[in-house]
Order: C-alpha cells, then sequence, then structure tokens
C-alpha cells in the first residue's frame, strides 16, 4: 500500500491539506486583484466561443442527449443549460455545454499542460451558480480561478507521471470537483473523496488519436465536465474514492508547491484564431509576412512551414468537416492567406468547399523542425519561408503564437474576439450585456445572478 493512501484528511498528505485550505477555506477577498481581474477575461472568452459553437451539430446533439440522459428535477441538482433555456442535471447541463465549446476550438489553454481548461470549469460554474442565487460575482470569480489552478496542476502532474498523451478531460475533471467542492459547500473529507472518484473516472482518451482521424470528440472535455460535476455529487453523499495519484502521490508534489502563490490562470492564452493552437505559429509566421511585405495570395508561389512534432501531424488535406479543418495546419495557413483571417464561417459549411483555399494549400508544405519540437510543450514555435512568383524567399525567423505571456493579446482584442463570436447568434445588445455583467463581477457588491439573468434563455437570432 502506498504511504500517501490514508483515511480521511487529517492523516492525507500535506499537499491535500494545501489544495483544502486553498479550495474550501480562502475567502474571495484575499485573491489577488489581478488575478480576479483576469478571470473575467477568460470568462468573457469563453462564453463567447460556447455561444458562436450553440448552433454548430456537436452542440444541438450534446444538448439533446443531455436533456435525455443526464435530466434532473431536483432544483438542487439541475441547472438550466447556456443560451439553450432547458433544464438538465448540473452534471449533464456542464457535460452539454463542455462538449458544445469543446467543438469550436477557439477557447483558451495552458501550455504547460498541453490541453484547455476553461471549457470545463464555465460550464460548470454555470451550472452550480443555478443553486447559488446569493452568489456574488467576486465569489464567481474566485471559484472559477480554483478550477483553473487545481485542473492546471493536476494535467501538469498527470503528463509527467504516466507515458501516454490524455485529453483534456483526464485532469479537467479534477478542477471541475473543485470548483463544485466550494460552491456546494463540501467539508475537506468530502473534498478528498471527490478528486480521487474525478481522477479515478477521468476520461483517460488518447490525444493523438483525435488528432490522427479528427471527430466531434475533441478534447474529452465534456465527459471530464461531467465527471468532476459527478464526483462532487457522489462524495457529498458519501460515496469514497480518494487519494487522487495526481495530487497526493509524493512524487508529483513538487507540482503543488506553489498553489496559491504562482497563479496558472494569470498564464492561460487566448486564441486568436478558432484553431488547435499547434497551427498558430505558423498562422502567425505568415502573417506577419504577409503585413510586412503587403502579400496578397497571387504573390505567393511556394509556403515552407517549419514547426514543432505535433503540429507537423495535424490534418493535411483539404477537410469536409469542421473537426478537421479545426484540427488542420495546411488548410488553416491557406484560409490565413486568402482571407486575412479565420472566422466560423471559413471551417464549417462553405469554408469546407473553398477552391481557393483548396488551390492555395497545394502550394504549402510542413516539415518538423527538431528546434521547435524540443521547445514543446514550453512554447509553440515555427518559422516560415515564404518564396514570391517574382522570386523573392522571404523567412519570418522564429516566431512564437500569439495570445499567450509570451506574445499576449490586449483586453480589448479579447473583448474584440467575444463580439465578434457572440453578436451574430445572440444579437448585439444582448452580446453587449453579457459583456459588461462578466467585466463587473469583480466589483465588490456585483452578484452574479445579473450575469446568469442574460445566459440561459436561447438566441432569439441565428447565426
Amino acid at each position: 500500500m502506498p504511504s500517501y493512501r490514508r483515511e480521511g484528511p487529517v492523516g492525507s498528505s500535506d499537499t491535500f491539506t494545501r489544495l483544502a485550505d486553498f479550495v474550501l477555506r480562502r475567502p474571495a477577498s484575499v485573491f489577488p486583484q489581478p488575478v480576479l481581474e483576469q478571470a473575467r477575461y477568460l470568462l468573457l472568452d469563453t462564453l463567447g466561443i460556447a455561444v458562436a459553437a450553440g448552433p454548430m451539430d456537436a452542440g444541438r446533439i450534446a444538448r439533446d442527449a443531455a436533456v435525455l440522459l443526464y435530466g434532473s428535477s431536483d432544483p438542487q441538482y439541475s441547472a438550466r443549460m447556456l443560451f439553450d433555456g432547458r433544464r438538465a442535471s448540473i452534471a449533464g447541463a456542464a457535460y452539454a455545454v463542455a462538449t458544445q465549446t469543446d467543438n469550436l476550438d477557439g477557447h483558451d489553454g495552458y501550455s504547460p499542460t498541453k490541453g484547455h481548461i476553461g471549457v470545463a470549469v464555465v460550464p460548470a460554474l454555470a451550472a452550480l451558480a443555478e443553486a447559488r442565487p446569493d452568489l456574488t460575482g467576486p465569489e464567481a470569480l474566485a471559484s472559477l480561478v480554483i478550477g483553473y489552478e487545481v485542473a492546471g496542476r493536476a494535467g501538469i502532474a498527470l503528463h509527467a507521471t504516466v507515458s501516454d498523451y490524455h485529453t483534456s478531460g483526464a485532469w479537467n475533471a479534477l478542477g471541475v470537483a473543485a470548483v463544485a467542492a466550494r460552491l456546494r459547500r463540501l467539508d475537506e473529507t468530502q473534498l478528498r473523496e471527490a478528486l480521487g472518484i474525478a481522477e479515478y473516472h477521468g476520461p483517460r482518451s488518447q490525444m493523438m488519436r483525435e488528432i490522427a482521424t479528427p471527430t466531434m470528440l475533441h478534447d474529452g472535455s465534456g465527459p471530464g465536465a461531467l465527471i468532476g460535476l459527478s464526483a462532487a455529487v457522489l462524495a457529498e453523499r458519501g460515496f469514497t474514492g480518494a487519494p487522487a495519484i495526481t495530487v497526493e502521490a509524493p512524487d508529483v508534489a513538487t507540482h503543488w508547491q506553489d498553489l496559491g502563490v504562482f497563479w496558472q490562470s494569470l498564464h492561460q492564452y487566448v486564441k486568436p484564431y478558432p484553431i488547435c493552437r499547434w497551427a498558430h505559429a505558423a498562422i502567425d509566421a505568415v502573417r506577419g509576412l504577409c503585413l510586412a511585405h503587403n502579400l496578397t495570395p497571387s504573390d505567393i508561389a511556394h509556403v515552407q512551414v517549419n514547426s514543432f512534432h505535433y503540429a507537423a501531424t495535424l490534418f493535411d488535406g483539404m477537410p469536409d468537416t469542421t473537426s478537421k479543418a479545426q484540427y488542420s495546419l495546411r488548410f488553416a495557413v491557406a484560409t490565413f492567406i486568402l482571407h486575412g483571417r479565420i472566422g466560423l464561417e471559413h471551417i464549417s459549411g462553405a469554408g469546407l468547399a473553398d477552391a481557393a483555399v483548396a488551390d492555395m494549400l497545394t502550394r504549402i508544405t510542413v516539415t518538423e523542425s527538431e528546434r521547435h519540437s524540443a521547445r514543446f510543450p514550453a512554447g509553440r514555435w515555427a518559422d516560415v519561408v515564404i518564396t514570391t512568383n517574382d522570386g523573392r524567399v522571404l523567412m519570418s525567423g522564429d516566431v512564437h503564437a500569439r495570445g499567450g505571456p509570451e506574445a499576449p493579446v490586449t483586453k480589448q482584442d479579447v473583448e474584440t474576439k467575444y463580439m465578434e463570436f457572440a453578436a451574430p447568434v445572440l444579437g448585439p445588445d444582448r452580446a453587449t450585456a453579457i459583456r459588461d455583467a462578466v467585466l463587473s463581477l469583480s466589483d465588490r457588491d456585483s452578484r452574479f445572478s445579473d450575469l446568469s439573468a442574460l445566459l440561459y434563455d436561447p438566441p432569439k437570432i441565428s447565426s
């Protein structure tokens, strides 16, 4: 029996004790103000993607399935689904919206985890808030931050201790369980059991299988949200499952020592494009050359992309589904060259049959660079060489993907992106009201209910 396995929280590891203090007992008032303020923008960004993903097939199917399979009539255990209005259990509501959001790959992420957190913890917060009409804005943001901080460390710990590459759902289940433990006022014993249950049942799905054959499975975040909330309810009612190895095992302790000191939530990246971030460095390198040299599509004879191993494994041809388009590199680069941006219309519908993009795609070559591979997962790097039709050879140099600490976007960029994705679905008035309500959550006297009143009704206009 491993030495970290003991009965109950009193005898549990020092790491768990630190985590329990952070999750259950640290008041929102002592969270650093910049952390809470940044959480507003992570929330806003994720909501924008959730809105835009709503009319897509994956979201519609997930919401219908949640009503059919994961219903509840108990007001303490049920919630309305975001931008839909129908009720499901809190686990089902979070599952549906996380799956929906996961299927439009424009949400935030954290490089050391090789994955995404907001996609699961934002739907969980929304579902849990239904039973908390007293929830203040700062407390909602603090709970969201807890989800980011716990999930991120669980993800790093998992990657450090297993041989294969699991989707985000495998570890963001623990972040969701932590948010639920705080908002449902679980005690220390229940929190410990919830984390153990979430880890044990978390979807250990294989990320590279989805990269090889892109589908609606994406990054496993829907099942991660479902398992995380289910784990909290099970623990609340006496089910046992502790310990969580990725929290309490001695060999992962170093990953938790800076909890509450180093704020991972400040180091999330925000995506400029709704495409797998492995492709973003290449897109940004092409973007820089096109802007610097005023290149048009007709100027370009060939594009050589050099990037890291995982980027080079992305879908290589002309996609026939939005899932393949979102996990593409050559298609994404071709789309940016043709349109100067990548929007939802380019990775779905008629955008998948764009003849000009298909032609440009034939002029793009992708090669793995050992130099860039050695920098992963800490960074997402690429360099690009464009040969023009008049014989010029233009080199980008090494470029890091925009959106994270290495090349941050501005708060105004986040707001602009949110409106670009949300307004066509909700209309500008409702989209603006949601934006303003989110950004006011850090005010001491704000209430989450002021925001939630805007979140659950289905859109009155379509995209």
